[in-house]
C-alpha cells in the first residue's frame, strides 16, 4: 500500500452522525474510534461508484481487520447532490450494506464539507487510512484492500464473498 499523503489527522467536524443501530449520536472524534488503525469511508449516497466498488471494499475491510485493531467509520460527505444525500438516507446505506459502524453527515459550507476541506479529498468514494499515532497514512479514491489486509497478517480467503 502506497502511502499518498502522511500529515497529522485533523479532527473531525462532521456534525450529525447516527451509531451502528441507527441512533443519533453526539458528534464523533478520532478518539472515539479508539487507539488503534481508523479506515474513515467517505460516500455520496447517489453516488454509483461508492456503491459498486466503495462500500464493498469497505465490507471486505470490515470483515478482515475488524478484529485487528481497526476501527471504521463512513462519512458521506455532501459537495453536490444535497437534495439526495441527507442524514435521512444515513440509515437506509447502512442497512443496506449491514454496516454496524458509524456514519456522519457533512454537509458542504461553500464547495466542499469539513472533512473535504480538513483532509484535502477530492470526491468520494474516498478512503482514509490513519494510524495510532493520528497520522493519515493512506487518502485516496481506492484503496486495494488486498495490499492492506495483506500488510496486517489478515486472510485474504473469502474476500469475494464479502
Amino acid at each position: 500500500m502506497q502511502s499518498h499523503c502522511i500529515q497529522q489527522a485533523p479532527e473531525l467536524r462532521v456534525p450529525w452522525w447516527i451509531d451502528g443501530e441507527g441512533r443519533s449520536m453526539a458528534p464523533l472524534k478520532l478518539a472515539d474510534l479508539g487507539d488503534g488503525f481508523k479506515v474513515i469511508f467517505c460516500f455520496q449516497h447517489w453516488c454509483p461508484g461508492c456503491h459498486s466498488h466503495g462500500f464493498p471494499t469497505l465490507q471486505k475491510l470490515i470483515k478482515a481487520l475488524g478484529d485487528r485493531g481497526f476501527a471504521f467509520a463512513a462519512v458521506q460527505t455532501v459537495f453536490e447532490g444535497a437534495e439526495s444525500n441527507t442524514f435521512e438516507r444515513l440509515r437506509e446505506t447502512q442497512l443496506r450494506y449491514g454496516l454496524n459502524i458509524p456514519f456522519g453527515h457533512d454537509p458542504a459550507i461553500g464547495r466542499a464539507s469539513s472533512l473535504m476541506a480538513d483532509y484535502g479529498t477530492r470526491g468520494t468514494p474516498w478512503f482514509l487510512v490513519i494510524d495510532p499515532l493520528d497520522e493519515v497514512l493512506y487518502s485516496d479514491f481506492e484503496i486495494d484492500e488486498r495490499q492492506l489486509i495483506g500488510a496486517f497478517g489478515a486472510s485474504n480467503d473469502g474476500l469475494k464473498a464479502a
